[in-house]
């Protein structure tokens, strides 16, 4: 027990603090706070591993609660809950060193997902750094970590996008795709490197942009990758992926491709932008 990890729920709604402490009681200890006011008498009392705080409660914001935290509890993790979907809130949050952010409503599965990532996580702030927080144009630099992927994917996919669900989804799927590529064949998930991505949003489309550390490729190089398959054997990488070694896998330049309305990539291959046209309004 004496390894047992510490949560604080902040939400002022006591049925959602109820159903996360069912959720998470058997991973950490748990403790709850109906306000962001409430929380803080708390953490004035207590360290706690990972803090989860609804964004927008009376009194003090989830955003307001974040910024004493990183005064009191440098080395918490922040979650941020909401169900406000604006740019300019996920900007803010990921100035402020946020964790995580989960938009509402979400799964037990991804909270829980969410939650152990951010309690295994090794100490650090710095593997993602916010470069442009202009609400249209967000850069980033993440180190070349593979758990990175899924915890930026969060963030991005809480920005208001002018997309239905389905589309936001797989232009998620399509994106995470990418970026794991270029944390694990362009990084080769070495943390000393870095990845650097930006989100752009104009009138009439949304652009990912990726620039990978690594020395780039050519599509004639890729035997491993199901996009380098010809009609008459659309799984002849499966086999070259298991005489080389490789993990089970390579569809992800084919699944991206598909969902997408333009992927470009530069002449050397470690620069890609993928671009989702948006409907006129």
């Amino acid at each position: 027990m004496a390894n047992l990890k510490r949560i604080l729920l902040v939400d002022d709604d006591a049925g959602i603090l109820e159903t996360l402490t069912a959720a998470l009681r058997d991973d950490a200890e748990i403790a709850t706070a109906l306000s962001a006011e409430q929380a803080l008498e708390l953490i004035r009392k207590l360290p706690f591993d990972v803090i989860l705080s609804d964004l927008r409660m009376p009194g003090m914001s989830g955003l307001e609660l974040l910024r004493h935290i990183r005064v009191l509890l440098p080395a918490a993790r922040v979650i941020i809950m909401t169900g406000e979907h604006t740019p300019d809130t996920v900007v803010e949050s990921l100035h402020e060193q946020a964790f995580s952010y989960l938009c509402k409503p979400f799964s037990i599965n991804a909270l829980r997902d969410t939650v152990h990532m951010a309690l295994s996580a090794p100490g650090g702030d710095d593997d993602i750094l916010l470069l442009s927080a202009k609400p249209n144009w967000v850069s980033l630099s993440l180190r070349c970590k593979m758990a990175l992927a899924d915890r930026i994917l969060n963030f991005l996919r809480c920005l208001d996008m002018d997309l239905g669900h389905d589309d936001q989804e797989r232009i998620a799927t399509a994106f995470r795709e990418l970026l794991i590529n270029a944390i694990e064949h362009g990084g080769h998930s070495d943390p000393e490197k870095r990845v650097h991505l930006a989100f752009v949003r104009t009138a009439r489309a949304i652009i990912y942009y990726l620039h990978d550390p690594g020395e780039g490729f050519s599509f004639d190089s890729i035997p491993h990758a199901a996009i380098s398959n010809g009609p008459d054997d659309p799984v002849k990488h499966t086999e070259i992926r298991d005489q080389l070694g490789i993990r089970p896998g390579g569809f992800g330049l084919l699944l991206t491709r598909n969902l997408a309305d333009e992927l470009i990539y530069s002449d050397k291959g470690n620069e890609v932008m993928l671009v989702k046209y948006l409907d006129p309004k």
